[in-house]
Formats: C-alpha cells, structure tokens, sequence
C-alpha cells in the first residue's frame, strides 16, 4: 500500500520539478557548510495532504536513511501532530531496526532534494475537524555528509530535520478506516506451555519464540525488581539518565506493565511470523498485544544486546497500554547518548528500555 509520492528535486537558485527518482544538477551551492545541511520546508496541500521538501544545502553529498525521508511516512513517526492542545498518535508500524545497510540509504547531492507529498490520515487520527499543528520533525541518525561526518550536534546527539509548525484546517473528518491497519492469518496457533499464540510459525520458530518469551520474562521481572528496590546505579544512570524522582518512577511503572505484559499466558501475547523484511520485529502501538518478528529476529542472539528477548521487551514497551515508548534513538551508543543529553526522551524510549532489560555488559 503506497502512502505519499516522492521525487528528488534540484537545488540552486532556480528549483525545477523531476521526475520521481530522478537527480538533478545543482546550479548554485551554500559557500560555506551549515550547522545542520538538511533543510525542511512544508507546505499543505488540502484536507490531510502535505508537501514534504528535504534539501541538501551542503556542498557535500548526503547519505540519509530511507526511513528518515518523508516518503517513509507509513513506517516511521516524522511528525508531531496536535488538535487543540491534544496530541494525535501515529498508527503507523513502530519498527525496531538494525543498523542500516547501504542499500537502505538515500543519497542526495549538493543541492538536491527529496519532494514527498503525504496524505496524514493514513498514518494520524485525524477524525475530528478542526484545527490541527502540524510539525515534520525526524531525528538524523546514521545520516553522513561524504567525508564520513555524521549529522551530529556537538554534545554527540544527531541533528534534527524540521520544518516551521503549519496549520491544518479540517472542515470533515478524515474516515478512520484509511489508516493503516494489519491483516491477519487465520489458523493461530495457542503454545500448551507458555499460552502465548503463534501465528504463521514453523516448529521451529516456535520453539525460539517460547525460549525468547521465558528469556523475556525473566528480564523484566530482573528490571522490575531492580526499580522496585529503588537502586540508581550505573545500570540505571547509562539507560535512563541523571536521576529525579518523577522520571524514576516513570520507568519503574513502564516495568511494572511490562512484565504483566509478558507474563498473560491466556493467548493475550501474539507472535506473528509473517514478516520477510531486515528488522528485528514491528508493532502497531494501538493493537497490544501483537508482534510481528521479522529477519533480523531470527539472527539475534536469544539473549545479550539487541537479543530475541531484548526485542520482545523493546515491542512489548511500545503499546500504548504498556509503556507507550517511541524510537528516538536506535543502538547501544545512540541509547547511552540519549540517555546522557535528554533523559525525558530516553525514558520514553523502546531500545533504552531493551537496554536496561538486557544489561549487558552487567551493571549495577
């Protein structure tokens, strides 16, 4: 299902519009480097469509993520949305990913752009009218200037890409039904000993989901216990950040859901196999308790660092009943980054969460 149209744009003092797919060659270049090269304009087109412009504004080619790109809207949550005051959740797929391969990267040149126009229902909540405050904003991991510089600010954080906020006015709702939402196999399968179902799993992937699930439970229960006795060691300090009381007990409760999460042995817990794509595993925040695993599952160790148990935990936290987290950052360095230069932001986080649970290498 296709959600927003793209295309590359030329950059310079004159912009003409390309095919999409296509480069263009760049008439005029920035005379020095800036803080960030990535420029954001948005623009709307009408009820829920955006018009989405990235531009390299660097004298250096770019290499950006696939998933950073506008064009990638479905999978990946690049706007901030409110009504009133009220945020709007993205329904869209929450991904845990692998660090990318080259294929997975986009390039743009001096000057070049990316034009993606987004139809925002599709991905946002968007069924009252109104007015709505829209703000494309997508943090630039992995994203690198040729040279090897990385988009990064000087404390080690990467750059954002935003655009000014714009104003929506919705005079209809936009039907909720042109959301995203998962088919589901029939035929699930409900496991005698753990009471967690499988879907579209082979004995074999069933026997390392019910390893990874006894894995799991055994990790949460380990970070709930640790929050609950109040320690605020290293453990904690790397994954979550300087300590205050209201952002510890914020974690400690998002363990505490956790861990009742992972312990239903009713068939709550659905493990869906049907995924062929290079991530660990996707949810849908709003359908708890439903995971899908995917290649890069399969390959992971079944506990230690981004472990099949570490990524039941980091999708178990996404659920909105559970711990609501997002994905502000992906990997044990940007975690620990994160967690060092915006500690709101890692306790709400799925891979800090992952992190703590998996505790690895052991701190206190």
């Amino acid at each position: 299902m296709t959600f927003s149209t793209s295309r590359l744009l030329g950059g310079g003092l004159a912009v003409a519009a390309l095919a999409a797919g296509t480069f263009a060659t760049v008439t005029a270049a920035p005379t020095r480097l800036p803080a960030n090269p990535v420029r954001v304009s948005v623009q709307a087109l009408g009820q829920d469509r955006v018009e989405v412009v990235l531009t390299n504004t660097s004298r250096k080619t770019l290499r950006i993520p696939k998933w950073q790109l506008p064009s990638a809207a479905a999978d990946s949550n690049l706007f901030r949305i409110s009504r009133e005051g009220e945020e709007i959740r993205f329904h869209g797929r929450m991904i845990k990913r692998a660090a990318p391969t080259m294929a997975e990267f986009a390039v743009l040149r001096p000057g070049q752009a990316h034009r993606s126009v987004v139809e925002l229902g599709k991905m946002y909540d968007l069924s009252k009218p109104g007015l709505y405050t829209v703000t494309y904003a997508t943090s630039l991991q992995y994203a690198s200037l040729s040279g090897g510089m990385h988009l990064r600010a000087g404390n080690g954080a990467p750059l954002v890409a935003q655009a000014a906020p714009i104003r929506i006015s919705l005079d209809r709702a936009i039907p909720a039904g042109g959301r995203v939402a998962p088919v589901l196999p029939a035929n699930p399968t409900l496991s005698d000993v753990l009471g967690i179902t499988t879907i579209g799993c082979s004995a074999s992937q069933i026997s390392q989901i019910n390893q990874a699930v006894l894995s799991a439970r055994s990790y949460s229960e380990n970070a709930k216990g640790y929050l609950n006795g109040g320690a605020t060691g290293a453990r904690y300090t790397t994954w979550f950040g300087a300590y205050t009381s209201s952002r510890y007990d914020n974690v400690k409760q998002h363990f505490v859901k956790i861990d009742n999460a992972m312990d239903q042995t009713g068939g709550q817990v659905t493990i869906n196999c049907g995924c062929n794509e290079n991530y660990f595993a996707y949810v849908y925040k709003s359908q708890p308790y439903q995971i899908w695993v995917c290649n890069a599952f399969w390959s992971a160790p079944l506990v230690g660092t981004d472990s099949k148990a570490g990524t039941l935990i980091h999708e178990m936290s996404h659920f909105t009943v559970v711990a609501d987290t997002n994905d502000y950052a992906y990997g044990h360095a940007a975690a620990k980054n994160l967690a060092n230069t915006n500690p709101t932001n890692a306790g709400a986080n799925a891979d800090n969460h992952e992190y703590f649970a998996e505790n690895t290498p052991f701190q206190n």
